[in-house]
């Protein structure tokens, strides 16, 4: 349940006090950890940068772990879908460019929110959520490829798109290394051979063992 600011009960329809208030203080958030990182990010900044009482900020998140837990639940709401190009080898490509714009632009929230993640347990928390959700939704991607014969049945979607997607972020995060215009396609084509090749088939059924 979300406590009401100071200055009276929120309203609680759709597009109404409660929901400008959270995009201006989320807004914020994105702003000051894309300007100072996780160690320079407090209460007090973000309220001052959203226009929005200090109090009201404290009720409702509590503390920077609050804040940030809610950017990245605020990141599952929309309705992003993964690439639909026609062809596995496409789409996943597609997915790795999509992966890459977001690493490389600066300041790069993305890339603030997964090291904050390693910072504040409620934010963790948020990140796995988010990524379980990313994951979700692009198992499309494997289930249209086994649609159109791409792919052998029972292949494991979680598998190939972690095989797929990794090389970006190992390249951008773990490395810190440029950006490498060929590797997205490069990593979506290995992924892709794998794949329709069995290295990601689960076991039939009766099989396990």
């Amino acid at each position: 349940m979300t406590p009401p600011p100071p200055d009276g009960p929120p309203d609680r329809r759709p597009g109404g006090r409660t929901a400008r208030i959270r995009t201006q203080v989320l807004d914020a958030v994105r702003a000051e950890l894309g300007e100072h990182g996780y160690e320079g990010l407090t209460m007090e900044a973000v309220a001052a940068r959203a226009g929005v009482h200090r109090a009201t900020v404290y009720r409702r998140w509590q503390d920077v772990g609050g804040l940030l837990a809610d950017v990245l639940d605020a990141a599952g709401e929309d309705d992003w879908a993964p690439p639909d190009t026609g062809s596995l080898r496409g789409d996943l490509t597609a997915l790795n460019e999509e992966i890459q714009e977001s690493l490389v632009i600066r300041p790069s929230i993305p890339q603030a929110l997964m090291a904050a993640s390693f910072r504040s347990a409620r934010a963790a928390d948020a990140q796995q959520r988010l990524w379980e959700d990313r994951y979700t939704r692009c198992e499309a991607v494997v289930e249209r490829a086994v649609g159109r014969g791409e792919l052998p049945p029972h292949t494991d979607a979680r598998r190939l798109l972690i095989a797929a997607t990794a090389p970006i972020y190992h390249q951008l995060v773990l490395l810190r290394a440029a950006p490498d215009p060929r590797l997205a396609a490069q990593a979506a084509t290995t992924a892709d051979l794998a794949a329709a090749a069995g290295a990601f088939a689960r076991p039939a059924p009766g099989d396990e063992g």
